[in-house]
């Protein structure tokens, strides 16, 4: 055996070779699942991007006849083939307010018994029920109110609001006209029941990662419960609440069945919220399959592209709202 033939033996029998084919073959599979990652990511970008291209395609028709006007009208008349967009996108902001108003603070309500005032024994019980209500599907909320609720709450509420709060300036508008259960505001207490479960989990989950001596240290020096909820908790979470109220927010602006059953699906604007409205979505589950003309298929279509700039709207608004949060917080520290 030659000099050079004994030295390729040797560098073949070397210890470093199985670390660098071990070291190449982590490499490869590090480089798969990367591009396996970015694969998955494109593909949602151009599934949101394939949505977008058609509703933009099938409400051109629509945008194009009635231009900016439809934003503006709130005339929906199928007969005359006279569509506007106002009276739907009212109802939808105004029903989403609505059950925002009632739903964060008995969500936060929930969230803080949890973390901070229930015993150890009830806390899981009030964690199983608060995801039992989530797992509820829409139509059955959308059934029990209809059967359920609105009756009894045209009986019993309505009127004490009216008696009550509709002898006030500006806000008894919204308290008068007649009793009939269903309307604006019973679609947005509906809604306000269904988005509880969910920003009570996100708050009640963001809650319990503050860690436990801050609050010892804070019960420590003397504050109390809400003392140490309002300056220890909050601050420290405060960008998972709002994004756990956002979460809320995208739930109610896109509620289909439930508020169909309870609004009343009148397209018309009035100030009480005791009376029949619409929304965007309640529209679409409505009328789609009356469609029989194009220029009404488009309208709706138009109405479903108004739906994804609105929520793309809020969740942006929210983008950069947490982000000036953290900056702050960063400034600060």
């Amino acid at each position: 055996m030659t000099s050079a033939e004994a030295a390729q033996d040797v560098r073949s029998l070397s210890p470093g070779q199985p670390a660098r084919s071990r070291a190449r073959r982590i490499s490869i599979a590090d480089q798969l699942f990367r591009a396996l990652a970015a694969a998955f990511a494109a593909l949602v970008l151009l599934a949101v991007l394939g949505v977008l291209i058609v509703l933009l395609h099938g409400s051109w028709p629509a945008l194009k006849t009635f231009r900016f006007g439809f934003l503006t009208s709130k005339e929906w008349n199928p007969v005359t083939g006279q569509f506007g967009a106002l009276a739907p996108l009212y109802g939808t902001v105004v029903t989403s307010l609505i059950a925002l108003l009632v739903g964060v603070p008995v969500s936060f309500g929930i969230a803080l018994v949890i973390t901070e005032l229930a015993p150890a024994w009830l806390k899981r019980p009030i964690g199983i029920a608060i995801e039992l209500l989530a797992a509820i599907p829409s139509i059955i909320y959308g059934m029990w109110g209809l059967f359920v609720f609105a009756p009894r709450f045209a009986a019993h509420v309505q009127p004490w609001l009216t008696d009550h709060l509709g002898h006030l300036p500006i806000v008894g508008a919204l308290f008068q006209g007649p009793p009939m259960g269903i309307g604006m505001l019973t679609a947005g207490l509906i809604l306000a029941i269904m988005i509880i479960p969910f920003m009570a989990a996100v708050m009640r989950d963001v809650f319990e990662t503050v860690p436990a001596s801050l609050r010892e240290s804070a019960y420590a020096v003397g504050c109390t419960t809400w003392e140490v909820v309002w300056r220890v908790v909050l601050p420290y979470t405060r960008v998972g609440v709002i994004g756990g109220v956002i979460l809320g927010l995208g739930r109610a602006l896109g509620e289909t069945m439930a508020v169909t059953f309870v609004i009343g699906n009148a397209h018309e604007i009035n100030a009480s919220l005791f009376m029949a409205g619409n929304t965007i979505s309640s529209t679409l589950a409505n009328e789609f399959t009356e469609a029989v003309t194009p220029i009404y298929t488009s309208s709706l279509l138009a109405l479903g592209l108004l739906l994804f700039i609105l929520t793309f709207l809020v969740l942006v608004a929210a983008r950069v709202m947490l982000s000036k949060l953290r900056t702050r917080d960063g400034v600060h520290t």
